[in-house]
This record gives C-alpha cells, structure tokens and sequence, in this order.
C-alpha cells in the first residue's frame, strides 16, 4: 500500500481532508530533501555556512535547503496557518483561513552530513488559527511524522492512534513498510553521550551505572548506540527497542535542556507514546509541558515504557 492509499483510507474513516492532504504535502516535501541529500556532496552541499540560525548553531548548506522545502510546501497548502521552523526566529504566516501549524526540524543531525550518517526531519501539526495558539502542549498534536534518510529514506508517522513505517521504493512513492509498530521490550542499549556523564543529574548517573553493572531493568549488561542524530537513534529504539536519552545536565541546565520542545521533543513524543513507549523529562511528561516560547528547550527520555519509568522512579526516589 503506497501513502496515498493509506491517506484515502483515512479519508474513509472520517479524518480531515485538508490533514491529509497536507500530510501527503510533507511527505512530498521530505522525497525532495532526500533528492538533495543524494547530491549534495556531488554539489558542493557540505560544510558550513558563515550564518548561525535562531539556537546560535552554525548552519549547513542543507539546513538552508530543507528548511526553504518545508516552508515552500507549507506556502502551498490553503490548510497551513503557520510554518514554524527550528531554523527561523519567528513563525511564518502562510494562509488567514489556515487551521494548523506545521512545526518542524527541518534537517536533524545535519552535523553528521559530512560523514554520510542517516540524518532527518521532525515534523508536527497541532490545530492553530492565530499566533496566539501555537504554544500548546504536545498531547494536542494531531500529526506527527519524522523522515530518515539512510540507506534507505523512510518515513514514520502517526495520527496519535497507531505508528506505521513506510519506505521510499524505486518509484520514489512512500510504500508501507510496517503497520501498527510497537517499541520492543528487552533490549538492553541506551543512547546517550557519555562525554557529559560527569554533568548529568544523579539520577541519570546511577541508571546508566547499574545498567553497565547488569543491575538494570533487564537484569543484563547494556550497551551503548550513540549516533548523534536523533531521528537515527529514535529509528532505532522504534525497531529495537531500549532508551534514549539528553538528560539536563549541569552545563545546560539554565537553557532548559538541549533539545527543542517544539521541534524534537514534542513530536517524537508523539510517536513514542503511540508505540507504546514513553517520553519523559525524567520528572514530567513531555506531552504536559506547557511552552513558554518556540525555541524552548526540555530534557528528552525516550523509549521502552519500562525503561523510562525506571529512570523516573530514580528522579522521584532523589526528590523524596
């Protein structure tokens, strides 16, 4: 079954036309950035810019050219009130009759581009008509989606109800690939970077200190996956199974945490939960927190429902 029939089906059980119009324009919007992404060293697309967005970070060439691919697909739906972007100081007004936001990472781990490691994008649409209504909190989403350009493109969704895989075949249509997946239990492997383990809430170093110890949930020794790109580690844990983790930490604690609320936290929660996993501050649900701003940043735990709930028990048992 290819994304159109998918989204025809859904049509039939009484979702929005307009969502799933303007989801199959996003999924448009990700097979172009996957056509770049085949280019871009071939083009010249790598390295850095002299620019720095709205996070102070150094833009690539490609963050350029996927975030100018989402806002230009938005532009073109009448259903888009606003495209709001981790790459752009403030939101975009695209139609006065629009009824959602589309917010999105335009091109997550791109740091990892030079070297040919998957990267993606992060998309979510909540209900939005005016700027006033865009900071809400992630449990209102109403689509959510994320694309993984590897050695294959795919592209992981959900509605709120059920997560489905699709991958891009020959014919550049996304296909389904998998109906209704669910995060794996069992699997010992957390990823997290460990060059900031002496930073890290206690908490969180006594949870990766008895996992190493085999004195974790599964009762064996984990290992660690770090790819430093989220949507690569995310695909993983959707497939895999095991835990994710950018805890606060000591150094970015006045920031808030170091991913987005918006952009990161909120939509791959969104899938998360769907999958039956769950997405966690350590001491709150993701889905709960009320933005304050569009850039805020939250620490972000990740995966296996068991999981998370141990580290949030070590977090409660510290506060106790």
């Amino acid at each position: 079954m290819i994304l159109k029939q998918f989204l025809n089906a859904k049509r039939e059980r009484g979702f929005d036309p307009d969502l799933l119009e303007l989801v199959q324009t996003i999924a448009d919007a990700t097979i172009k950035i996957s056509r770049q992404l085949r280019v871009a060293v071939l083009h010249g697309h790598v390295g850095a810019t002299e620019e720095t967005n709205v996070q102070g970070e150094v833009q690539k060439p490609l963050d350029v050219i996927a975030d100018n691919v989402f806002v230009a697909a938005c532009q073109t739906s009448a259903a888009v009130s606003f495209a709001v972007s981790e790459e752009q100081d403030n939101e975009i007004p695209v139609s006065a009759t629009g009824k959602y936001a589309v917010i999105f990472d335009p091109l997550d781990g791109s740091s990892n581009l030079d070297v040919n490691v998957t990267v993606g994008s992060i998309v979510s649409v909540i209900p939005a008509k005016a700027a006033s209504e865009l900071l809400q909190p992630g449990r209102n989403q109403v689509f959510a989606a994320y694309a993984a350009y590897g050695p294959s493109t795919s592209l992981v969704l959900t509605f709120g109800d059920d997560v489905d895989f699709f991958s891009l075949n020959a014919d550049e249509e996304y296909e389904l690939a998998d109906a209704d997946v669910k995060i794996p239990s069992g699997n010992a492997e957390f990823s997290i970077n460990t060059s900031r383990q002496n930073l890290w809430d206690k908490p969180v170093q006594d949870y990766i200190a008895a996992s190493l110890a085999g004195e974790g949930v599964y009762a064996k020794r984990y290992n660690m996956r770090w790819v430093g790109s989220m949507v690569a580690d995310i695909h993983r844990i959707m497939h895999r199974g095991g835990i994710f983790l950018y805890p606060n930490d000591a150094e970015i604690a006045k920031k808030g945490g170091r991913l987005r609320l918006l952009y990161e936290a909120n939509p791959m929660g969104f899938l998360v939960e769907a999958a039956g996993g769950g997405a966690s501050t350590g001491l709150v649900r993701i889905l709960d927190i009320q933005p304050k701003e569009l850039h805020q940043r939250v620490p972000v735990i990740l995966g296996a429902l068991d999981e998370v709930e141990a580290v949030e028990r070590r977090y409660a048992e510290a506060k106790a």
